[in-house]
């Protein structure tokens, strides 16, 4: 489970990065709080940022259930799965939004497999008298 517990962590962490990257971005596009457009490099980062945190919401659920009914060794590969795709989404949507896509398959289809997956397990362990 620590594995597990490491890629959460790592997750949050991402999270966190990509939120400094938008202070970053307010103070070279010249964006003040609590702005949050006027500038489309600027847009950018915060989107990438929101679009995080809306994956999140999903994807840490889905790792834990994964875990709790199958390996969690495996739900960590493929919650490093999800981390690498953020950072490819990241990259790609800063420079080009129209690039996104494979970053973004990266992180969705983990997400996926981690939601269907712990769901398959919890209705399989159902026990019914």
């Amino acid at each position: 489970m620590a594995f597990v517990d490491i890629v959460t962590a790592l997750a949050l962490l991402q999270f966190l990065v990509f939120g400094f990257r938008v202070g970053q971005a307010r103070t070279r596009y010249g964006i003040a709080a609590p702005a949050i457009s006027g500038n489309l490099s600027f847009e950018r980062y915060f989107r990438v940022q929101q679009n995080t945190l809306e994956q999140l919401i999903v994807f840490i659920p889905g790792l834990y259930l994964y875990s709790h009914y199958f390996r969690p060794s495996v739900a960590a590969g493929i919650g490093v799965v999800y981390l690498i795709g953020r950072e490819i989404y990241a990259a790609s949507y800063v420079k080009d939004p129209a690039k996104r896509s494979f970053g973004y398959g990266l992180t969705f289809v983990p997400m996926i497999v981690l939601l269907i997956g712990g769901l398959f397990g919890a209705v399989r362990s159902l026990t019914f008298p």
